[in-house]
């Protein structure tokens, strides 16, 4: 069970993100606090990650999230912004953080965010990947290795959300038999012996984006 910590000045974004964070089945909210009590809690409680509003008395959040990373650098802090924020998702990175999510994240977006990050993983969402990166992330063929066809990808995407077979070929309008079929294309692309290992491949050469 992760442990989180939730930082904004704002109670109602606390509150909003602490909901989130409590939705999954895995993670469970550790404590609030403000943004400039962040490192004093963050010692205290030892979470296992930080949630962290990038709106506050400092506009962008990071002198707050400077000062955590440099007391608590193996503490994996991911901050959430707004739409357009490339830039600030840069400027966070550079300043310790190890992801970047948008409002609009889905708890089990927001989820799987956290456990990567827990993992040591850098977690961008789509739409800041995609302007920070100059290209789509899921469009990188693996490294070395034979591309992922279009479909390939879209299965990958929602393996990467945790979904079995069967939800994968109800979104995807396909027969559970295909997508077991693309599932193990993935694989032997990937060269990964687990689902498991195949999402942990696709996030670190950036196939995946969370």
């Amino acid at each position: 069970m992760l442990q989180i910590l939730i930082a904004s000045d704002r109670p109602l974004v606390r509150a909003g993100l602490a909901a989130l964070a409590a939705a999954a089945e895995d993670c469970q909210v550790a404590g609030q606090t403000g943004l400039a009590e962040v490192g004093e809690q963050a010692a205290a409680l030892r979470p296992d990650a930080v949630l962290l509003d990038a709106v506050g008395d400092d506009p962008e959040g990071l002198e707050p999230l400077r000062r955590l990373a440099a007391s608590l650098p193996q503490l994996p802090v991911l901050v959430v912004g707004g739409e357009a924020a490339a830039d600030q998702a840069r400027r966070a990175l550079e300043a310790g953080a190890r992801g970047y999510l948008l409002w609009d994240a889905a708890g089990e977006e927001l989820a799987a965010a956290l456990r990567a990050a827990e993992q040591g993983l850098v977690v961008l969402s789509a739409a800041v990947a995609r302007e920070l990166l100059g290209r789509t992330a899921a469009q990188a063929p693996p490294a070395g290795g034979e591309p992922l066809t279009p479909r390939e990808q879209e299965v990958l995407q929602l393996l990467a959300q945790g979904l079995p077979s069967k939800t994968i070929s109800t979104r995807l309008h396909l027969s559970e038999h295909t997508v077991k079929f693309h599932v193990g294309s993935i694989m032997q692309k990937l060269g990964a012996a687990s689902r498991t290992e195949a999402v942990t491949l696709a996030i670190r050469k950036g196939l995946v984006v969370l």
